[in-house]
């Protein structure tokens, strides 16, 4: 069978495969790496396929219908997400009614979420796949029947059928490597994450995380609770690929929820690198448990950021959340981090449950004694699926539910939840508050930033800071 992969068109340039949804302020451009996955096992089993990335590309509706038109494919596959859903719809149905012979496949965090909704809202969607899809899609090619699927979703007379969830893999050796589907679809200079070196590539070494946050949709919807690893040998083997192979490649993002979870296998990976004295340069996403002689040795093995959510600076606020960890594991972090020479991109986040002003500043301050390599203030986001959603529609702070208003008309996330302290537009001033007063405080730009620029990350980080302030100039200019 020949099946289309598609990251639909949008009025932005816009990253689907992101945590946050959104056009990102500093110039963020995410691989569509579930679809790539997904792609890469389908042309295993032996299915043509094509990946075609309409956001990277600049394709428009009427490109991605000439595309459509050349391939001819019995399946399409795409994603949609909460803040895209509505204009998502649209396009899908114009595609429907222009090629009513494919089978539309949607998948994603929103479809996850919410596939009666989905498929009741846009009926040219034939099929919901829901969570990992991989072999989902592979199922439906080879033509088994509906019935047989687990972890579908669809409409039979227009009444809702949905099967059984669907166990997550569990040997995820068995995927090819999706650098190599990323080499012979995708532009690898399309991509860019702010706090990486550019060109950069997104993997995977494992899925699902074990830990608990309310506000994380990944784990709720796409990867689940149960921490799923390629082998160490497997996983190395792709580090060395991407070196051997793809010698553009500046820095390697493993794109885990978690990298750090089994520091036991971290330190196994690191070991390999070392051994086959690999040259590579990597950043993950970790929590604050990381050791000290740990974070040496991921240095040691090519490891250039970790990526880190300390969320609060109040400790009520972090276990209201169920993030699992203490404000004076933050602290040793931030202090161990700087011994290793390692980096640290620090999350935190405003709106959380629990959170009041007073809670707020709070973080601020104690964002300060951290003193991340560079942070972001965000607001919290009710997405679908999550427990903060649910807290905020039982409280009644939920402005909406109509998702073509999650995205101002820049592209940028709407504040969506009305606090007893304060509204959206008072959480919006606040976190670009919080931004400004970090950037331009005094021991950031004099300890953090000038001292610790070589030529290659004062290059990185400016283009980030530039495409941040135009967004702020912007906003500024609109009032």
């Amino acid at each position: 069978m020949k099946i289309l992969y598609i990251n639909l068109p949008y009025k932005f340039e816009i990253s689907r495969t992101s945590r946050w949804p959104e056009k990102t302020k500093s110039g963020t451009l995410y691989y569509p790496f579930w679809l790539a996955y997904s792609a890469g096992y389908s042309q295993l089993k032996g299915h043509e396929v094509q990946l075609i990335d309409c956001i990277a590309s600049g394709n428009s509706r009427n490109s991605l219908f000439e595309r459509v038109s050349e391939f001819s494919p019995d399946y399409i596959v795409t994603e949609i997400t909460t803040s895209t859903c509505v204009y998502d719809f649209e396009t899908i149905a114009e595609i429907k009614r222009q090629f009513p012979n494919p089978k539309i496949i949607v998948a994603g965090t929103h479809a996850t979420a919410l596939p009666e909704l989905v498929l009741k809202s846009c009926p040219s969607i034939d099929i919901v796949a829901r969570s990992e899809y991989e072999l989902m899609v592979v199922e439906l090619a080879s033509g088994q029947p509906l019935t047989d699927i687990l972890g579908i979703s669809y409409l039979k007379d227009g009444v809702f059928q949905s099967n059984s969830d669907r166990q997550y893999c569990d040997n995820l050796d068995e995927f090819p490597f999706v650098s190599k589907v990323y080499k012979q679809f995708l532009n690898f200079n399309d991509y860019f994450y702010s706090f990486a070196q550019k060109p950069m590539i997104q993997i995977f070494s494992a899925r699902g995380c074990p830990h608990h946050c309310n506000f994380c949709s990944y784990p709720e919807t796409m990867g689940g609770r149960a921490f799923r690893k390629r082998s160490v040998s497997n996983l190395v083997d792709e580090l060395e690929y991407i070196s051997r192979e793809l010698p553009e490649i500046r820095e390697i993002f493993i794109e885990d929820d978690t990298f750090t979870v089994d520091q036991k296998r971290v330190a196994e990976i690191c070991d390999e690198i070392i051994r086959r004295n690999l040259k590579i340069l990597w950043s993950c996403n970790t929590r604050v448990d990381l050791s000290l002689p740990l974070m040496r040795k991921m240095k040691e093995a090519g490891c250039r950021l970790l990526v880190v959510g300390f969320e609060s600076g109040n400790q009520e606020v972090l276990d209201q959340t169920r993030k699992g960890i203490k404000l004076t594991e933050s602290l040793a972090f931030a202090e161990n981090s700087k011994l290793a020479g390692l980096k640290v991109f620090g999350c935190f986040m405003i709106g959380l449950t629990g959170d009041t002003l007073e809670t707020i500043e709070e973080t601020f301050r104690f964002a300060k004694r951290c003193c991340p390599d560079m942070c972001f203030f965000q607001q919290a986001v009710p997405f679908p699926g999550t427990r903060f959603y649910q807290w905020v529609k039982e409280k009644g702070y939920l402005i909406t539910e109509d998702y073509g208003q999650w995205l101002n008309d820049d592209g940028y996330l709407n504040c969506l939840v009305q606090y007893p302290w304060g509204g959206p537009k008072d959480v919006e001033r606040l976190r670009d508050k919080l931004m400004s007063r970090y950037y331009f405080s005094f021991t950031y730009i004099i300890k953090t930033f000038l001292s610790n620029l070589s030529w290659q990350e004062f290059k990185r980080v400016t283009k980030g800071a530039w495409a941040y302030f135009s967004f702020r100039a912007k906003k500024i200019l609109k009032k």
